[in-house]
């Protein structure tokens, strides 16, 4: 919204000495984002005066048209003779009466003007068009003033030249604001200064002998106001004042008519729509549209309508798009390409916010209209902008107010708000006092009754105000947030971190140990992600959650697996040069429920009940957290220690043991199965002792490195932390360190190939019983020498006790009755042997 200086002093008489600047600073201490103030003429400079044209001389021989002028501009040159000026432009003539700079002066830019010779004439001045005067971008001729205006009289004045205009961003929730009423209104409380509100006028009550108007769809028109004034000069133009005050505000002059209807919505806050009573046929309807109907608007393009949009229409059917643009069929006609329009019918109505937003992004036809409309228009204010409109057109244009008022109104129900007097002290944590909320809700246009517990009527302006904390908002607002006095909040004593804090944050540390970096993505997902994944069409990470409003159409969903994100980020990683990575993403995924529900909306003026709590819950998809890892490259680097360790499937399942490791759980390893693994090299991952299947490691299918364009034999990890930890919290130990040796025994076992290696490890471990300090596999061999169809697996096995040196017989003893029982449970055969 653009607001320029001089028009908002006329609703409040600012300090004379209030600069633009100094208005922007208290309207954002309000809360109004004034994003800049314009400065309009500040590098003009006179003189600059209305010029009569006496006489033209065409002059030949140019490329161009060239006129010789003789203009008068009265006392103004100090001779008062007439001023001799060459000027390139045609469309003007003798009689006209122009714009003039003389010598002297400087026109925006800055650009000085003085006498020179040129084309064979002396030049003493220039007369002026619209970009020469930052009025536009109009350059292709010059401006031809009405006739009534003196030569000589001051045109910087006249133009009003010099200005300042605040550009406020107004927030959806302040649709008011989009009016210099609205506007006026906050400058009048931030300043403590009266309002003489333009929207207070006499109006007419309705009557039976107003235009026929029929409203079909109370829900989406519910009050429409219709005038009429005939006997119009089709030739009357909007004045100058109206003029610039509408090309300050943004929006180009057009016709006295749409000039009017657009200053008004300006003024008050209420958009207008005039049609050519001649061109109307019948009564006006409201209605919905038919499937199929199509109406051409005045922009020129025909548009096909859904059964959703809201009509305006007469008995030859659509005449404009409700709320948002009028149809050709019925616009003013213009003089110039006709007789002109002389009856009017003035429209002010107010429609569903939701049916005119739908509307316009329909048919990405956003409007000025459209724009107040979606944000909330004063219902109530549609009388006065009908009234004004009428008076400007018989002002200006000469016409008649035809007696007859039409204005339907469907009942509103009375909001009123109970809100604790000292509720905006406890918000701030600061003492307003009862006379000063009571004060501050006033100026806002409440109505307010009672003592220590108010009883408020917000304004019909003011859609926004539903609950006590909206209306204690206000208050503090208005008293201005730089007043809040910044205290630290007193904290109850609490129990430190819960235990699924904790693990998740020595899950996050045990992996940065491990050289992982951690990266954090947005959680959104779309059908691509699935496809570049390899999953199939049944798979249930397909099934997500679908927001309303995404921030991107081919991201929807919410994501059910961290890795669409954490691949996403490793590829962008490599792109950029960076070839040898580790990476690691916390985070929660979202997973529909199978019976989905409508989460209730609980008030804001208490806690909500146990009831409310357990319906929000079970509305809301489940989402557990969960963690996962990405590898390429190189994971021991290369350098002139000699040749670097390049990353694999078994660094992925490492990972896996490390999140393990740091949450309490020990994992069973074991052949998996799940893309976008590769089939041959996928990790499904247990917890020991049970059937928990808690995510899955290894290498990424061929297919779905190529989709995603990620390196080869990419290796990534997932894993879910609420299944790891199900069991209940774990205590986490450091390592005992003892202070005797250790004693080493390696062993090679020859087993067939299928058998699992874990399966083996879980073997020797309970048979070398608690002298068992650690044990590792260290080699897998395959050949001639083991035979067909089996593997040598060999393990270092480190035994050590807590009180003694073991001796040579007693480490030997353990190691035999670990390879015995791997014999017994997996059929093993001691190598060597």
């Amino acid at each position: 919204m653009r607001v320029p200086l001089s028009w908002l002093r006329e609703y409040v008489d600012l300090p004379a000495g209030e600069t633009g600047r100094d208005v922007a600073e208290r309207l954002v201490r309000a809360g109004l984002e004034v994003e800049t103030v314009e400065q309009l003429g500040g590098d003009l400079k006179g003189p600059l005066v209305v010029g009569e044209v006496l006489s033209i001389e065409e002059l030949t021989g140019f490329k161009k048209p060239i006129r010789h002028c003789f203009v008068n501009v009265g006392d103004a040159n100090g001779t008062g003779e007439p001023q001799e000026i060459v000027c390139g432009a045609t469309n003007f003539a003798v009689g006209d009466k122009v714009v003039v700079v003389l010598p002297g002066a400087v026109l925006p830019g800055p650009f000085p003007i003085a006498a020179r010779k040129t084309y064979g004439h002396t030049s003493a001045g220039m007369i002026c068009s619209a970009r020469e005067l930052g009025l536009g971008d109009d350059h292709d001729g010059i401006i031809v003033l009405p006739p009534e205006y003196e030569p000589g009289i001051d045109a910087i004045e006249l133009l009003q030249l010099v200005d300042e205009v605040l550009d406020i961003a107004v927030t959806p929730d302040r649709g008011y604001c989009l009016s210099m009423r609205g506007v006026a209104r906050e400058a009048a409380a931030a300043y403590g200064l009266p309002l003489a509100d333009p929207a207070l006028l006499d109006v007419p009550p309705a009557n039976s002998f107003g235009y026929l108007v029929k409203v079909n769809d109370p829900a989406g028109c519910d009050r429409f106001v219709a005038r009429t004034v005939i006997g119009l000069d089709p030739a009357a133009k909007s004045p100058i004042w109206l003029q610039r005050r509408l090309q300050k505000a943004g929006i180009r002059p057009i016709s006295l008519a749409v000039d009017i209807t657009n200053y008004v919505m300006l003024e008050v806050g209420q958009p207008l729509h005039a049609y050519d009573r001649q061109r109307v046929d019948g009564p006006i309807v409201v209605r919905r549209a038919e499937e199929g109907e199509s109406l051409t608007t005045l922009d020129g393009v025909k548009r096909t309508l859904s059964a959703e949009d809201l009509l305006i229409c007469d008995n030859s059917g659509p005449i404009g798009l409700a709320g948002v643009m009028g149809g050709a069929s019925t616009e003013i006609l213009d003089p110039a390409a006709g007789p002109g329009t002389t009856e009017v019918i003035i429209e002010a109505a107010h429609f569903d916010a939701v049916a005119i937003a739908r509307g316009a992004k329909r048919h990405k036809l956003p409007s000025e209209a459209s724009k107040r409309f979606e944000r909330g228009v004063d219902p109530e204010a549609a009388r006065a902008a009908a009234q004004r409109a009428v008076d400007l057109l018989v002002l200006i244009a000469g016409g008649t107010a035809e007696a007859g008022v039409t204005d339907i109104a469907a009942a509103h129900p009375v909001r009123t708000i109970t809100i604790a007097a000292d509720l905006p002290d406890r918000v701030a944590g600061t003492g307003y006092g009862r006379e000063t909320v009571t004060r501050r809700l006033q100026e806002i246009g409440c109505s307010v009754s009672g003592a220590d517990v108010l009883e408020v009527t917000p304004p019909t302006w003011r859609p926004d105000l539903t609950d006590p904390y909206d209306l204690a908002e206000e208050v503090i607002r208005l008293e201005g947030y730089d007043n809040v006095p910044a205290r630290m909040p007193t904290v109850p004593p609490g129990k430190g971190l819960t235990e699924a804090q904790r693990m998740h944050r020595r899950v996050g540390v045990a992996l940065a140990g491990a050289g992982y970096v951690e990266v954090n993505n947005y959680p959104f997902v779309g059908e691509a992600s699935f496809e570049a994944l390899g999953l199939e069409p049944e798979d249930r990470r397909r099934r997500t959650v679908t927001l309303v409003n995404p921030l991107n159409d081919e991201e929807p969903g919410l994501r059910t697996t961290l890795l669409p994100g954490l691949l996403g980020a490793l590829r962008r990683n490599v792109g950029r040069g960076n070839t040898d990575l580790a990476i690691f993403e916390t985070g929660t995924v979202f997973l529909p429920k199978d019976e989905l529900s409508v989460a209730p909306r609980p008030a804001v003026d208490r806690r909500p009940g146990d009831e409310e709590l357990a319906a929000l819950d079970a509305a809301l998809p489940h989402q557990p957290r969960r963690v996962a890892v990405a590898l390429a490259g190189e994971r021991l680097p290369s350098g002139w220690w000699g040749k670097g360790a390049p990353a694999t499937w078994a660094d992925a399942v490492e990972a896996a043991r490390t999140v393990a490791r740091a949450a309490g759980v020990e994992l069973t390893v074991r052949p998996g199965r799940l893309m976008p693994w590769h089939p041959g090299r996928c990790a499904e991952l247990v917890v020991a002792g049970t059937d928990r299947v808690v995510g899955h490691a290894g290498e990424l299918h061929p297919r779905v490195v190529k989709a995603m364009g990620l390196p080869e034999r990419t290796g990534a990890m997932e894993l879910d932390l609420d299944l790891l930890a199900a069991d209940g919290a774990a205590r986490v130990d450091g390592p005992a360190v003892s202070g005797f040796p250790v004693a080493t025994q390696d062993v090679a076992l020859i087993v067939d190939a299928e058998v699992r290696a874990a399966d083996v490890e879980a073997a020797l471990r309970s048979g070398a019983g608690e002298l068992l300090e650690a044990i590792r596999l260290f080699d897998v061999f395959t050949g001639e020498q083991v035979g067909e169809g089996r593997k040598s697996l060999a393990y270092a096995l480190r035994f050590r006790a807590a009180d003694r040196t073991l001796t040579a017989d007693e480490a030997s003893a353990a190691r035999e009755a670990a390879v015995a029982e791997a014999v017994a449970r997996t059929g093993a055969v001691l190598r060597g042997a």
